[in-house]
């Protein structure tokens, strides 16, 4: 599968020729060395002692499961010669694999077992028992349920996700080639995928051409993105593998540049990639086991994807299905500010520190959703976040669809925790803008509030749900964003930089305006009587105890009472993804600055205002977190939005 053809002396790697086989200058030697430094410095590699740590660790799992297969064939009445040759082999993909795994890191390994151990039982229940009882083991999470199924855990400390994949063999020998198609032999989707993480890690490793080089240039990457704001393959931006694919294929159109060059290069590619054309290492195969492989001239659901990126590993996939119009749009717009960045490098303008700057996304937007997630305890929170997250992105498409795309919407990876709070709880933020170019009439509305009550109903759906599981949808202005999403726990004085690029159309922020984008369509926002003049800071929506409130005619407002017997019979179904169609759009003819009071969506209004006296009582929520529908202060954007809850 390798595309390496000689031509003129030099070997060929991937599906073209290279753009260009110049080797680096004496400048670029230089900036190599300095970005090397940079990445020493800000402590991207991890110590000699972290690296034995992470050995050990991985010869004692092998050992686990070595015996784990050895107790099972036992118990299975197999001979004493089978019981002496059964075996498992631990396998690692991701970026432990790849050799760009940097401090506190997690491995991604993969177990591969005999056929008689199946995946369900065996390990999921069996091996999930065994590490449970060891004192070494903490945080232990099973998701079976998983598109690719994953036992998440730390031993000593270091955190582990755990693949296991049965082939078909009675002895798996202990120098087992992965690579090899005859793996995928009598096993099912599931294991396929199991399996690939490992077999696409090695094919990258085979199909660029300078390997430490290609180490360097992924290592800077993945730490821009994280910096960037666009490292999360879940909210649907991209992950570890992907960026090493895109890497990996830079390596091959210039193969003698070394790890300056590349970076400056990946940034000059990708702003100029056409996109949805793919991505490519090596030329896609089929193969006589039949697996379905990416092909949008014979699939239909594969002409939808937006940025595909090609494993090169049989059978060969699109590893970025989750991206979206709109994170392709914020990505976009980053390569373009690397791209810019680093041409001023090279005109020695400016230094690598430049291009890693911290994205200041509580700054960028003036409309905000803030997802807040809590649960009983922090175990309970670990498997619900794992689950409201992984959602997030649906919602990203929901409000894409019901706006028809004129409204964007750009999720956030980070996580933010208010420690002052002594529940558990976290919370997610999404920035919302007006779509660029797109012609808006004046006074049109934008009203979510079906496509959050449809998010909320697919979110209760969790099937392992507990009570004390709760999700609150709120949105938040700018200045009203908490305090402690901020490194300092304080909101910093903005930037002359920021606020000229950000605040040219929003109008004198202090009078509480809003501007519909004409001369004559300012008007003054019109407040609910029980609005304050001036607001005072949002507090998190994540009270102490936010299932235990109750309504003003004794009801609960969150917790199982406020689910519906529909999400109950849901969480029961085996799969749990069914949704309810949303009833919501785009609302038009509607002036400009006025707010909706249609009782049918707003629901009953001393239920309103009941909450919110009891959660002010209890120093839960400010008194504009759960409020009549509000707009967007957004060159005439108006969205009617409001608070809800799981």
């Amino acid at each position: 599968m390798v595309n390496a053809e000689k031509s003129g002396g030099q070997k060929q790697y991937g599906v073209t020729k290279p753009i260009s086989a110049a080797g680096p200058t004496d400048a670029d030697i230089q900036r190599s060395f300095e970005l090397e430094k940079f990445l020493v410095d800000y402590a991207l590699y991890e110590s000699r002692e972290e690296t034995i740590k992470r050995e050990e660790v991985l010869a004692e799992l092998d050992q686990i499961v070595k015996r784990w297969v050895k107790q099972l064939t036992r118990q299975r009445g197999y001979t004493d010669q089978m019981v002496d040759d059964a075996n498992a082999v631990i396998f690692t993909f991701g970026s432990y694999r790849l050799g760009v795994h940097g401090p506190g890191s997690d491995i991604d390994t993969l177990c591969v077992g005999p056929s008689y151990v199946n995946r369900e039982e065996d390990f999921f229940i069996i091996l999930h028992d065994i590490l449970d009882e060891m004192d070494e083991v903490t945080e232990l999470q099973p998701v079976p349920d998983a598109h690719v199924p994953v036992m998440k855990f730390k031993f000593r400390g270091i955190s582990i996700d755990l693949l296991y994949a049965s082939i078909s063999v009675l002895v798996v020998p202990e120098d087992l080639d992965i690579s090899h198609s005859s793996v995928l032999y009598n096993v099912d989707e599931p294991t396929v995928r199991s399996l690939n993480g490992c077999r696409v890690a090695d094919q990258i490793l085979r199909l660029v051409p300078n390997v430490e080089h290609f180490r360097t240039a992924l290592r800077c990457l993945k730490f821009w993105a994280r910096r960037r704001g666009v490292y999360s393959n879940v909210t649907g931006f991209l992950g570890g593998v992907n960026w090493a694919l895109l890497v990996a294929r830079v390596c091959q159109l210039y193969p003698n540049a070394n790890p300056s060059m590349l970076v400056s290069r990946f940034f000059r590619v990708y702003t100029q990639w056409r996109w949805p054309n793919p991505v490519m290492l090596c030329s896609i195969e089929e193969d006589e086991l039949g697996f379905p492989v990416w092909d949008p001239r014979k699939n239909p659901r594969d002409r939808t994807h937006h940025m595909p990126i090609i494993t090169p590993a049989y059978p060969c996939m699109n590893s970025s299905y989750n991206v979206s119009t709109s994170t392709l749009r914020v990505m976009m717009e980053q390569f373009q500010t690397g791209n810019k960045i680093c041409e001023e490098i090279e005109l020695n303008k400016a230094n690598w520190a430049a291009l890693f700057e911290q994205y200041l996304f509580f700054e960028t937007y003036k409309n905000y959703l803030q997802v807040d997630i809590v649960a009983a305890d922090a175990d309970d929170l670990r498997s619900w976040k794992g689950w409201v997250e992984s959602r997030l992105r649906q919602l990203t498409l929901k409000i894409e669809r019901d706006t028809y795309g004129m409204l964007q919407c750009h999720p956030y990876p980070n996580e933010y925790v208010d420690k002052s709070k002594q529940c558990s709880h976290c919370a997610f933020f999404m920035g919302l803008q007006r779509t660029q170019g797109v012609q808006v009439q004046e006074g049109q509305q934008f009203d979510i509030r079906g496509t959050v009550d449809e998010f909320r109903h697919s979110v209760n759906m969790y099937m392992f749900w507990k009570p004390g599981m709760e999700i609150y949808v709120s949105h938040v202005r700018r200045k009203q964003i908490p305090s402690y999403v901020f490194p300092e726990g304080y909101r910093r004085l903005r930037s002359s930089r920021i606020t000229n690029q950000h605040d040219k159309h929003l109008g004198d922020d202090a009078s509480e305006e809003c501007s519909d984008g004409s001369p004559e369509g300012r008007v003054k926002r019109k407040k609910h009587p029980s609005t304050p003049t001036r607001m005072g800071k949002r507090s998190s929506l994540s009270p102490e105890r936010l299932n235990g409130y109750s309504t003003p005619d004794g009801g609960n407002i969150s917790g199982p009472s406020d689910r519906g017997s529909s999400g109950e019979e849901s969480r029961s179904d085996s799969g749990g993804h069914t949704e309810e169609n949303a009833q919501s759009g785009v609302t038009q003819g509607v002036p400009s600055g006025t707010l909706m009071e249609d009782p049918q969506l707003l629901g009953n209004a001393s239920f309103q205002d009941g909450l919110v006296e009891e959660l002010e009582a209890r120093g839960g929520v400010s008194n504009e977190s759960v409020q009549k529908p509000v707009e967007l202060n957004d060159d005439g954007l108006v969205m009617a939005a409001e608070d809800q809850h799981a």
